[in-house]
């Protein structure tokens, strides 16, 4: 077991309270215990090539100068990375809490009454008095310890969900940069795609007025420029609404907001690979989470166990009074003192004690359940990551053969139909071929980059728990001594 005692707290209380606290600690269910929980490697296919684990800013590596500035600022003014600070700050200060109890309370006490009646002589007098008191109170196997346990490992679990957070609105202003580029490129390619249809459709429009081509031909191109034309509004509302998003995940209004890039020329493609599954444990925030909520059920499990012990309690007071006179309130001979202890054991109390031990430990399973569902997802997530990564980039070279392909059969096409050698008919294939597999093009780009940021997520986004730990310091400043 593991102390979460610092030095002056450990020189501040005694020996004794100490050996009855820790003997008070029980082993803790292991979550992770059967074979085959956590495996060997991954086993996705994955560039051996590349280096293992992410870092930090690992969005640099995407080659855009853009992308950096977002996500600083998406770190300084997200309201989601805001809100997981403030609950940092909500746990740190529980944690001064239930430190407290592990101190004495002490209070000092001054105060006057006046006194008197109708029969009295004289009708009126004044008592002053002035004093301190003490009162503490530990049980006897550590339920305060317990508590304070519990609650340390709370902040530690609300500082792994802030990572959580903070990891994910990285990733999430990427995917809405990418979102936009992409979304900026399909209007290029719909305007495109428009013209060119306009362009076949002056051509139809001209043979049909010479009476090489039938109305049929003529109504045909001018349904294809009508479809082409309705997918533009629908594009444009897209990348409004993901330039709003955009806005939001960067902590500001949407109204304005706007960015330069055009499109995803220049974006490369970064490579990472994982390492061994046994080192996501500690690589992964969400992972780390679970299991301090863990610990923090297992401290409950044992506070809950300590409450059916007797409990010490120790009072004292000391003080001077009453007097009539305050000038006579601090005069030696009016000085009184206190002290008494006390053992309080409970010995009916509705069957509440045992119902609440019912309940930690209930949680407890709950929470160990939680923790292996959440590694199990965590290896999921990097091997689907992983899978995806080598079916995008398979699936791109496939379309970028198809497009390829599909402009010089769409260019042979316009040229023979202006010829007349080929009728409307062959051309319109052509025109959908082309513009579906340009629109995919784009579409498949993004979605590698997708999946590229996914591997990214799941990896831990560089985070590292022993450094993480190590470098954190509490922001509030409760400390007692």
């Amino acid at each position: 077991m593991k102390s979460l005692f610092p030095a002056a707290l450990m020189r501040g209380v005694s020996v004794s309270a100490l050996v009855i606290t820790l003997a008070a600690c029980t082993a803790n269910p292991q979550p992770l215990d059967r074979p085959g929980d956590v495996p060997q490697t991954f086993t996705a296919p994955m560039d051996k090539t590349a280096p293992v684990w992410p870092m930090a800013n690992w969005w640099t590596l995407y080659g855009t100068d853009e992308l950096a500035p977002l996500q600083e600022t998406a770190q300084r003014e997200n309201l989601d990375i805001a809100m997981a600070g403030a609950r940092v700050l909500q746990a740190e200060a529980n944690d001064g809490v239930a430190l407290s109890a592990l101190f004495p309370t002490i209070n000092a006490e001054i105060g006057g009454t006046r006194a008197g009646g109708n029969s009295s002589v004289p009708r009126a007098t004044n008592r002053f008095n002035a004093g301190l008191t003490a009162s503490y109170q530990q049980s006897f196997f550590g339920g305060e310890y317990h508590n304070l346990r519990a609650a340390r490992e709370n902040l530690r679990a609300q500082r792994y969900a802030a990572a959580v957070t903070g990891i994910s609105v990285s990733a999430a202003v990427a995917d809405q940069y990418f979102t936009i580029l992409s979304l900026r490129e399909r209007i290029a390619i719909n305007k495109e795609n428009v013209a060119a249809a306009r362009r076949i459709l002056t051509i139809t429009e001209a043979k049909v007025s010479s009476g090489v081509s039938s109305n049929l031909d003529l109504a045909e191109q001018q349904a294809i420029v009508a479809q082409q034309e309705s997918r533009l509004p629908g594009l444009v509302a897209l990348e409004r609404e993901a330039r709003y998003a955009l806005a939001i995940l960067l902590g500001r209004p949407p109204e304005n907001y706007d960015i330069k890039a055009q499109n995803l020329d220049g974006i490369q493609l970064p490579a990472v690979q994982p390492g061994l599954p046994s080192e996501l444990l500690l690589r992964n925030p969400s992972v780390a989470q679970a299991e301090a909520s863990l610990y923090a059920a297992h401290a409950n499990v044992d506070a809950a166990r300590a409450a059916f012990f007797p409990s010490l309690g120790l009072t004292g007071s000391a003080g001077y009074g009453p007097v009539a006179a305050l000038s006579n309130l601090f005069n030696p001979s009016t000085f009184v003192w206190s002290i008494g202890g006390s053992v309080l054991q409970t010995i009916f109390s509705g069957g509440r004690i045992s119902a609440q031990n019912d309940f930690a430990k209930a949680q407890q399973q709950e929470l160990i359940a939680n923790y292996r569902k959440v590694v199990f997802t965590a290896f999921s997530d990097v091997e689907s990551a992983l899978g995806q990564t080598q079916a995008t980039a398979e699936q791109l070279r496939f379309v970028e053969v198809q497009t390829r392909a599909s402009a010089e059969a769409f260019r042979i096409s316009e040229l023979q139909y202006r010829e007349g050698t080929i009728d409307i008919l062959s051309l319109l294939n052509a025109q959908q071929f082309l513009f579906n597999a340009q629109d995919s093009l784009v579409q498949v780009k993004l979605a590698r980059l997708r999946t590229s940021l996914a591997l990214y997520n799941a990896l831990g986004g560089g985070w590292d728990q022993k450094t993480s730990d190590g470098t954190y310091k509490n922001q509030l400043d409760w400390w007692p001594l």
